[in-house]
């Protein structure tokens, strides 16, 4: 008895079911004329070759030829219908019109050397492109199937007996096809020359690869551009890859001798791209654009030589620890990338690993790193959007994972991490526009749901480096495609694509320097404020930072009298949440109160030659003065019975160093003030004037406002402090690499003085053991002689 449809499995049938199969059929239609065309041109190899002059003439009808025609007679109806299988060819001489009726099934014609004759075709490599679609699909089909035969056997049932087509994988690949394509470029050589190159191929056959025969190798590629010696050098490259991996597979070739190994890695890698380049040149448009015959014969049959050729340089890539060498191996990828466009699957694994390298920032010198961004980079400029967006997602991944861990060490290689990858957001802007907008929605979800749950965990989702330095990179990529400074191509920034993102961009940075308003997060409001004040400067985009930072002033942090302290400076470039031993101290204090000035300073000389700087600063500046009569006033003793603590502890924070900072801000606000107001009496244009407006003090240096030559100041002594600070660091790095060195060198003595001394004690016990033999054989003897005596004794008393 039949059992009863699942639900699940009749509305399968009733929505996806035509869909499903019709997808399928379309794959196995691609699949049989690969096929066809194949059986085809080996037809056409043997009319070539093995049919004599007089085998034209008609010959008895064979059982291949009644196949042939019993086939040429099928409606694609009635193919499809009977399964996949070709009738079998009749063993012996085919004739050139057996091959004609199969193009009834919907073949395409061809010429003799794969080039593409159909004038539908618009593009020379969209047939490979749609095969490249295929292997990534069919992959996809089995798992579904897989998975539809666990969960539902009984549809699965009834889709094999409906389309009985197994998707058929064969990932091995057979690079002996080169050798036929060596053959075909050299005919002309002679009988005996090829015999000895067949007789070195039978003795370098499963042999230890030695130094003669890779420099064999390198001289075929190098003078006769041989693609037999290429095939030889890439099987040795494959077994070098993969000489400490812990696979079974059997190679072709071993390699014992590291001189060998070497110059097996260095032969293959640099020469290996020369031999592809003459053989299938490479043609670039002057947009960038790249063309290659991808329906050549030699291409088709050079694609697994690639794929496997690529497979091992990815395999080496994630063994090598040595930067040099790691960079030769990038270096060599960058010819190959051209080749390697038709194959998605194989780039998704590539792009991957070299990112991998690009985001290790720890154990990867900049050279390494500047290589492995160059690669990506080529990678973006010649491929199509698609591959474009997965190299920016992998490279946005890889920036977040490697910035988890910042300090001292790794800041400067994170700083060239985020400005490497936000020129690769300036190559496609539109592409750009759809990722980023992707991931800054995904910081605003994170912000959204630490604000809607307060809880710790949901804080340390944005109160960490990674979130900071996510919100600092997108704040780079704004800031060099939206300015008209940094791209010429724009006449203003609201020209740029990506020119949308800022204002949530803003809105996310804002949100987050509030989140925990507290003196222990001052360093990660300043770093986002940082951000923030290079979306200002470039863009010519007011955000109104100056209350944030007026709320760090009115905090007890600096308003209260310090605790001293006798820390080192707090470096703000590497933490983001003071600790608690700096927390109230006249050091943190003081670190806080110059980043208040530097950036007050930098905001402020955004517009400094704005037309309206004059109002801008007037709240700004009652409140600096308010604060600063306070925090300035003489501390007075205070009054013990007072209910107000300002009154029992005396105002004013007693930090002179601070107040002066301020001050001297208050100064060239006032003077940049004045400075505008002068030139500003002689205008004759009104607010409504627009392009007047815009156009105020252009032609004046931003260096020579009175405001501006002091923020230029104020960098150059950060230049030098910092200086300071990373001279200083070596120092100390320095003096404990000498401790370290020196403790080992104790260690190492007492273990030798302990080994010395166990070799006394083993040399001692030796001695006590040998004398304890010679005591018992003492004592031994002296047995055996009391022995023989007391039977000498019974003897002779049985005598008498």
């Amino acid at each position: 008895m039949v059992g009863r449809t699942k639900k699940s499995t009749k509305k399968f049938e009733k929505n996806h079911l035509k869909e499903t199969i019709d997808k399928r059929k379309e794959s196995a239609k691609i699949k049989q004329r690969q096929q066809i065309k194949a059986k085809k041109q080996a037809r056409h190899a043997t009319d070539y070759t093995k049919a004599p002059d007089n085998d034209l003439a008609e010959k008895p009808q064979t059982k291949g030829d009644a196949a042939a025609q019993a086939l040429s007679k099928m409606s694609v109806d009635e193919f499809f219908q009977g399964g996949f299988d070709l009738p079998e060819k009749a063993k012996g001489k085919a004739k050139r019109r057996d091959a004609r009726p199969q193009q009834a099934i919907g073949k395409r014609k061809r010429d003799t050397d794969g080039g593409s004759v159909d004038p539908k075709d618009n593009n020379a490599s969209s047939g490979d492109e749609a095969a490249s679609e295929m292997e990534d699909n069919l992959k996809a089909h089995k798992e579904e199937l897989e998975a539809l035969a666990e969960k539902d056997p009984e549809f699965y049932k009834y889709l094999k007996e409906n389309d009985a087509e197994l998707l058929d994988f064969d990932e091995n690949v057979n690079l002996a096809e080169v050798d036929g394509l060596s053959e075909e470029e050299s005919p002309k050589i002679n009988v005996m020359k090829g015999k000895l190159e067949d007789k070195h191929d039978t003795q370098e056959d499963q042999s230890t690869v030695t130094m003669a025969m890779v420099q064999r190798w390198k001289t075929a590629m190098l003078e006769q551009h041989s693609l037999r010696a290429m095939r030889q050098a890439v099987l040795a490259f494959r077994a070098a890859a993969h000489i400490n991996s812990d696979d079974d597979k059997e190679h072709k070739y071993a390699v014992s001798n590291p001189e060998v190994y070497h110059e097996v890695l260095i032969t293959t890698l640099e020469h290996l791209p020369t031999v592809l380049n003459h053989h299938l040149p490479i043609k670039e448009s002057p947009p960038g654009k790249i063309r290659i015959a991808t329906d050549s014969k030699k291409y088709r049959t050079l694609s697994p030589l690639l794929k496997s050729h690529t497979a091992s340089i990815l395999r080496l890539l994630s063994t090598l620890s040595d930067g040099p060498t790691i960079k030769i191996t990038l270096s060599s990828l960058t010819p190959l990338l051209p080749y390697l466009l038709s194959f998605k699957k194989l780039l998704k694994v590539f792009i991957k690993t070299v990112v991998s390298i690009w985001s290790t920032p720890a154990s990867t010198d900049e050279a390494t790193l500047i290589t492995a961004f160059l690669v990506l980079r080529r990678l973006a400029l010649i491929s199509d959007p698609s591959i474009r967006e997965a190299v920016l997602k992998q490279t946005y991944q890889g920036l977040v994972k490697g910035a988890r861990i910042t300090n001292v060490h790794t800041l400067s290689s994170i700083n060239l991490m985020k400005n490497s990858c936000t020129e690769l957001w300036g190559i496609d802007t539109t592409t750009g526009y759809t990722t980023g907008f992707t991931y800054i929605r995904q910081l605003a979800v994170h912000l959204r749901g630490s604000i809607t749950r307060p809880t710790k965990e949901s804080y340390k989702i944005i109160y960490n480096w990674q979130y900071v330095h996510s919100l600092d990179f997108w704040s780079r990529v704004l800031t060099a495609h939206c300015s008209p400074t940094s791209n010429v191509l724009l006449k203003k920034p609201q020209d740029s694509p990506l020119h949308p993102l800022i204002y949530p961009l803003v809105q996310i940075t804002l949100g987050a320097l509030r989140l925990i308003p507290t003196p222990t997060y001052f360093p990660l409001r300043f770093h986002l404020i940082r951000s923030l004040l290079r979306i200002s400067r470039t863009t010519d985009t007011y955000i109104p930072l100056a209350p944030a930072l007026l709320e760090v002033l009115d905090s007890p942090e600096l308003s209260k009298p310090p605790k001293p302290s006798t820390l080192p400076p707090l470096d703000f470039r590497v933490v983001l949440r003071g600790p608690k031993s700096y927390l109230r101290t006249r050091i943190y204090q003081d670190g806080v109160g110059h980043q208040v000035q530097e950036l007050l300073a930098e905001f402020f000389g955004c517009w400094a030659k704005s037309i309206a700087f004059p109002e801008l600063i007037i709240p700004p500046s009652v409140m600096l003065k308010r604060w600063l009569k306070s925090a300035s006033s003489t501390p007075q003793r205070g009054d013990a019975a007072s209910k107000v603590p300002a009154n029992r502890q005396g105002k004013g924070n007693k930090n002179a160093k601070v107040n002066a900072l301020i001050a001297l801000l208050l100064q060239k606000m006032s003077a940049n003030a004045e400075f505008v107001e002068k030139h500003r009496r002689s205008v004759t244009f009104g607010p409504g004037d627009r392009e007047q407006v815009d156009n105020f003090l252009r032609d004046v240096p931003l260096d020579d406002t009175p405001l501006g030559a002091f923020v230029a100041g104020l960098r150059k002594q950060n230049e030098e402090r910092e200086r300071v600070l990373e001279a200083g660091r070596r120092t100390d790095e320095e003096k404990k690499q000498e401790a370290r060195e020196e403790k080992d060198e104790e260690l190492r003595q007492s273990l030798r003085k302990i080994e010395r001394e166990d070799e006394g004690e083993e040399e001692v016990d030796d001695e006590m053991g040998m004398e304890e033999d010679e005591v018992e054989e003492s004592e031994e003897e002296v047995e055996d002689e009391v022995e023989m005596e007391e039977d000498g004794i019974e003897v002779s008393e049985d005598d008498e």
